[in-house]
C-alpha cells in the first residue's frame, strides 16, 4: 500500500505550538503515515539563526518526542550549504516508492514567495503542496501563481490523487504564536510558558538561550 508522507520545514528558532499543533492537525486530517519536521540549516531567504543548527535539532527532538505521528529529518543540517526546498524533495523522493504520496506543507506567506524559491516549477514534479491558511489569510494569490492554481488546484485536500503534482488548501486552526514573538519575551526575561513544548523551555533556560535566564 502507497505510503502518505508530509514535510514541514522551517528554522524553528525555537520550536512552538503553532508549528506542532499545524502539523498535528494536516497529519490527522490528511491520515498521513508520517509528518516530518525538517530544520533548516541556512534558509536561503532567511538571516542565520542565532543558535546552532545542532540546538535548534534538539529542541525539535524534544518538542515531537512521544507523539508518534510526527517526525523529526535532519537532512538539510547535514549540508554545508543553502537549504533549498527542491533538493530536500529529491532526496526524500529518492527514498521513497513511486507510488508513495508525498505532501510539502507551507504557510499561506512562503505559498506567495513561491517564484522566488530555487527551481520552484520543479517542486510538484515532486510533492504534492498543501497551503495552510488561517481564517484571516489573504485569498488572493500573485499573479505569478495563478496559472498554476488553475491547472493544479484540488478543493479537497482527501482527493489528491496519484504520488506528486497538485495543490490544496487546508484551513488551520488561527495560533497567534511566532518564534520571533518568543525570542523577545525570553530576551527580555518574561515568561514563554505555554507558548513552546515545557521540554523545549527547559532545554532553552538550562543551554540559556536567547538571552533566557538559567531557571
Amino acid at each position: 500500500m502507497a505510503r502518505r508522507i508530509g514535510l514541514l520545514g522551517g528554522t524553528f528558532n525555537p520550536v512552538h505550538i503553532g508549528h506542532l499543533r499545524a502539523a498535528l492537525e494536516v497529519a490527522e486530517f490528511m491520515a498521513l503515515d508520517e509528518l516530518r519536521l525538517l530544520p533548516s540549516a541556512r534558509p536561503p531567504h532567511r538571516e542565520a539563526p542565532q543558535v546552532s543548527a545542532e540546538q535548534r535539532l534538539a529542541m525539535v527532538e524534544l518538542a515531537v518526542a512521544g507523539e508518534p505521528r510526527l517526525s523529526v529529518d535532519d537532512r538539510e543540517l547535514r549540508r554545508d550549504r543553502p537549504s533549498y526546498t527542491v533538493e530536500t524533495l529529491e532526496s526524500v523522493r529518492g527514498e521513497l516508492a513511486a507510488d508513495d504520496q508525498l505532501f510539502l506543507l507551507v504557510g499561506w506567506d512562503a505559498f506567495c514567495s513561491l517564484p522566488s524559491w530555487h527551481r520552484w516549477q520543479e517542486l510538484l514534479t515532486h510533492c504534492h503542496l498543501l497551503v495552510l491558511q488561517r481564517p484571516d489569510a489573504d485569498s488572493e494569490a500573485p499573479e505569478a501563481l495563478r496559472d498554476l492554481l488553475a491547472a493544479r488546484n484540488v478543493s479537497d485536500p482527501l482527493s489528491l490523487t496519484g504520488a506528486s503534482g497538485q495543490i490544496s488548501f487546508i484551513w488551520q486552526t488561527p495560533l497567534a504564536v511566532s518564534a520571533t514573538q518568543i525570542r523577545q519575551l525570553l530576551a527580555s526575561g518574561q515568561s514563554a510558558r505555554y507558548l513552546l513544548p515545557d521540554a523545549v523551555l527547559a532545554y532553552i533556560q538550562a543551554h540559556q538561550l536567547y538571552g533566557a535566564p538559567n531557571a
